[in-house]
């Protein structure tokens, strides 16, 4: 039992870094906005691509027994996904580099901790890694 507590020790240091949570944090959000726009492109989109279509449903056209309807739904998908990506990631953060790039100040939002060198938000009392407490 004794052996195992290094092993313990080192594993709870590993999972409470701010790399893991945030990774963590990160594909739950992806989860639930991966249900939103699901439920958007079926509930809202769909229907609207249904009352153009002869037959109105479109989960129910087949091509050599392939549900193209469903298949078409799920490109769909992918298609709002990446472009909402494409809006976050690409437009969004480049203009945070431009804005970096150009010299304007920019108001620092962490720390390093003075024992382990771990980076902290600037109003944390203790550092999450080594729990030491911080200077003021």
């Amino acid at each position: 039992m004794m052996a195992g507590m290094p092993l313990l020790k080192e594993f709870k240091t590993f999972a409470v870094k701010g790399n893991v949570i945030d990774l963590a944090v990160a594909v739950v959000i992806g989860a639930a906005f991966s249900k939103i726009v699901t439920a958007l492109v079926s509930e809202v989109v769909m229907p609207l691509v249904g009352k153009v279509m002869p037959s109105g449903d479109w989960v129910s056209y087949t091509l050599g027994g392939i549900r193209i309807g469903v298949v078409f739904g799920s490109i769909l998908d992918f298609m709002v996904v990446s472009f909402v990506l494409f809006i976050v990631v690409v437009k969004f953060m480049g203009a945070m580099r431009r804005r970096l790039e150009s010299g304007e100040p920019v108001e620092p939002t962490s720390k390093k901790c003075p024992e382990c060198l771990e980076e902290i938000p600037l109003a944390a009392r203790r550092c999450r890694a080594c729990a030491s407490e911080q200077p003021v």
